[in-house]
């Protein structure tokens, strides 16, 4: 497979598009296919930018040394630091026109966000303090791929904001801050000896599973509290919620975790869809 398509991670690619999905069926007759179009590529190449800034900086700082997940392209040689850096730095750029196309056509507040999220990515693992190796990650992934990805994508295409864009867009959050929850367990060992202090460092590993469950019972708990009968179709993927929450809360380490990385994407897609179907209603 080609490099830079690994370097992409495209298992994580279902964190951007949930969210588009979701506040384009809550958006219902104010709904633009262009605009919704761009939202997309915003939220996407946004986090293929992430991918690549987290390789880069991971890489040169050395944490990815022994890393037991996914390939990454500075740590294994596959590709060069500063190639990859340029990577994500075009990611960030196409990002960035997306994004400022929305913004001509709605607000250029939009432009100001656009640089708080680009920020936020690079400074995740990058900069001199990056908020990643301080226990900040999960904060940061819920407030950009939940609350501002679905209610910025709402607010494009109706041009208002509403308390049932913010409710709808927890449900993303979760999801997200659970696939990142995941691949901390996964890395638990390796980030202690790093000292790469993630939540789960921090929280510890029976609590972290805990908070794995957490996160998918607010995920459901939230999407039912839109008090749309049609909401409760939802309940559908939980037995895929029971399947990834006994699965984590078995104990699996490590390389055992890897396959429940696919898992949790596979639950944030099909949860998606039926949750913006079921607000299409």
């Amino acid at each position: 497979m080609n490099k830079w398509i690994v370097g992409a991670r495209l298992r994580t690619l279902p964190a951007g598009i949930a969210p588009v999905v979701v506040a384009s069926a809550l958006a219902g007759s104010d709904f633009n296919w262009f605009r919704a179009g761009l939202a997309l590529n915003t939220a996407l190449w946004l986090q293929i930018g992430v991918n690549f800034a987290n390789d880069y900086s991971d890489g040169v700082k050395g944490t990815d040394l022994h890393r037991i997940g996914p390939t990454r392209l500075v740590a294994t040689g596959l590709a060069t630091a500063r190639s990859v850096k340029i990577a994500a730095f075009i990611s960030f750029a196409i990002a960035s026109i997306a994004g400022v196309c929305l913004a001509l056509l709605t607000s250029f507040i939009l432009i100001a966000i656009g640089a708080i999220c680009i920020a936020a990515a690079w400074n995740y693992t990058g900069g001199r303090r990056p908020y990643g190796y301080i226990g900040f990650g999960e904060i940061s992934v819920f407030i950009f791929f939940g609350l501002v990805a679905t209610i910025g994508t709402f607010y494009v295409q109706s041009e208002t904001i509403t308390l049932m864009s913010f409710i709808v867009a927890i449900p993303m959050g979760a999801l997200s801050c659970a696939t990142l929850a995941i691949n901390n367990l996964r890395d638990l060992e390796q980030d202690k000896l790093v000292g790469k202090n993630t939540l789960t460092v921090k929280m510890g590993d029976p609590v972290a599973r805990r908070a794995f469950v957490a996160l998918l019972v607010i995920a459901h708990t939230a999407a039912i509290a839109t008090f749309k009968p049609a909401t409760l179709l939802t309940l559908l993927v939980a037995p895929l919620t029971l399947l990834l929450s006994r699965q984590v809360m078995s104990g699996l380490r490590g390389a055992a975790l890897i396959p429940l990385l696919g898992k949790s994407a596979q639950l944030q897609l099909i949860f998606s869809a039926i949750f913006a179907m079921a607000l299409a209603i």
